[in-house]
This record gives structure tokens, C-alpha cells and sequence, in this order.
């Protein structure tokens, strides 16, 4: 049976799976839905036209659903979707997306929000990452998965950025980063490969070396992006699929990538 607290405000048109748990003095608006096993622990409020999944842990003062802060937006329906056993601590705010763009704010699964991070209109971010105090991520932003984003990092609209990548507390991301790269400062700039990282994933040494000639080919050769696209695709993603992940990073930029 559904625990919830006497002190919570729960609307009549929000759908609430029977093992979910929502604590003192939260509020569930219209068109909410949450699924199995989610906790609201306290102080939450989930304004409306949300979709949560399985198994989250939402903390107190988290704001979730609200609508966006973008001064186009004139209260069209528009959605924010969490997926499932995400933890979403104190003070963090989640907006809903815009009818400029696809009308939803989509959050994947297995990731750790810390204390008031920012998720603004429209982002899409994926599965396994981790976003420090304070980062605040401007609308449009697309982060992949298994990203470390550092505390007080701010990210600004429309960039990208790619799988595994790590980005230094307190940068700048003014230009979308590549996968499994390593960027800090203001503005933010590329310091190598997240090597950490991927010997914390136990990737090979020779998966690794591969990834550390490519990065060389992207970052000191020289050569133009159509050059180094060409050169990755035939030379090195034969040899190691990880490749495709720096090929996509570049094929799909549109604000240039952190060099």
C-alpha cells in the first residue's frame, strides 16, 4: 500500500504505484506519475506532467517538474521523464522542456544528482553519471552516459557532451566535449583522456593505448575533422570499437569541440 504521509499534498489525477513512498510535506501536481519503489522523501514537490520510474531517491527542497525558466515558454504542455534508481539529492531542480524543442526534459537511469544541481528545458541526459554540487546545466545540453561532471561546473545551452568523459570542478563548457576526454577550466580546455576512468571501467591496455593515439589524431595532428573522421574510420575502429564513440563526438558536433 502506498505510504503516504498525512502532511503531503498528492493531486487526484497523479498516478502513484502502490510501493511508492512520499514523505512529510511534499506535493504531487496533475499528470504525475510514479512507479515502483520511488521514495519522496521529504519537503519534495513534483509540479506536474512528470513521469518517474522505478526506484529513485528524491530528497528534500528538490524541485521537480517545473515549468522552465526559457522566456519563450507561454505554458504549453510540455514533460520531464526520470527513469529509473536515480539519486536526486537536496535542492535540485529538474524543468520540463519546450514546444521549440521536443516538449521533454529526459533524465536516464542510474545516476547521482548532489545538492542543487541544475537540469534546465529540454536537456537529455543518460545512464551512470555523476553530477556534483552545484553544476548547473543549461537548456538543450545533451550529456551521454557514464559521465563526471565536477562541482560548480557550468555546461551552456545546446552543447554535448560525450560518454565517459570527465569535466573538472568549477569549468566552463562553452563547446562540446568528446567522449572520454578530460576537460577543466574557464573556459574549459582538453587535457588528455580520462584514463581513470577507464581503468576504473577495467578496460584494456590496449584498448587504452588505441584511445591515446586516437586522441593524438584529434587534438595535435592538424588535420581537418573531415581528415581525422576519415583516418579513425579506417585505421583505428577496426582495431577498436570504443573508437566510434570519439567518431560520433565529432560527426555530431555543432558548436565545435573542447580543445
Amino acid at each position: 500500500m502506498t505510504q503516504i504521509h498525512h502532511t503531503a499534498i498528492v493531486s487526484s489525477k497523479a498516478e502513484i504505484h502502490d510501493s511508492v513512498v512520499i514523505g512529510p510535506y511534499c506535493i504531487v501536481g496533475d499528470n504525475v506519475s510514479i512507479d515502483e519503489g520511488t521514495k519522496l522523501l521529504r519537503h519534495v514537490v513534483v509540479t506536474k506532467n512528470t513521469r518517474i520510474g522505478k526506484n529513485n531517491e528524491i530528497f528534500q527542497f528538490a524541485s521537480i517538474g517545473e515549468d522552465c525558466q526559457d522566456l519563450k515558454y507561454a505554458g504549453e504542455e510540455t514533460w520531464l521523464e526520470i527513469g529509473d534508481n536515480n539519486s536526486i539529492r537536496e535542492a535540485c531542480s529538474f524543468h520540463r522542456g519546450t514546444v521549440q524543442d521536443n516538449s521533454l526534459t529526459k533524465i536516464g537511469s542510474n545516476n547521482l544528482f548532489m545538492v542543487n544541481t541544475h537540469v534546465a528545458h529540454d536537456c537529455i541526459i543518460g545512464n551512470g553519471n555523476v553530477l556534483a554540487n552545484n553544476v548547473g546545466i543549461a537548456g538543450h545540453v545533451h550529456i551521454g552516459n557514464n559521465v563526471i561532471v565536477g562541482g560548480n561546473a557550468g555546461v551552456h545551452q545546446f552543447c554535448q557532451i560525450g560518454d565517459y568523459s570527465l569535466i573538472g570542478g568549477g569549468s566552463v563548457i562553452l563547446k562540446d566535449v568528446a567522449a572520454m576526454t578530460l576537460v577543466s577550466g574557464n573556459p574549459a580546455a582538453a587535457h588528455g583522456l580520462n584514463v581513470e576512468g577507464m581503468r576504473r571501467k577495467q578496460w584494456s591496455k590496449n584498448t587504452i593505448n588505441t584511445l591515446r593515439a586516437a586522441y593524438k589524431l584529434i587534438f595535435k595532428s592538424g588535420k581537418t575533422t573531415e581528415q581525422v573522421i576519415a583516418e579513425l574510420t579506417a585505421d583505428y575502429l577496426p582495431q577498436e570499437p570504443k573508437i566510434q564513440l570519439l567518431i560520433d563526438s565529432l560527426v555530431n558536433s555543432n558548436r565545435g569541440i573542447t580543445r
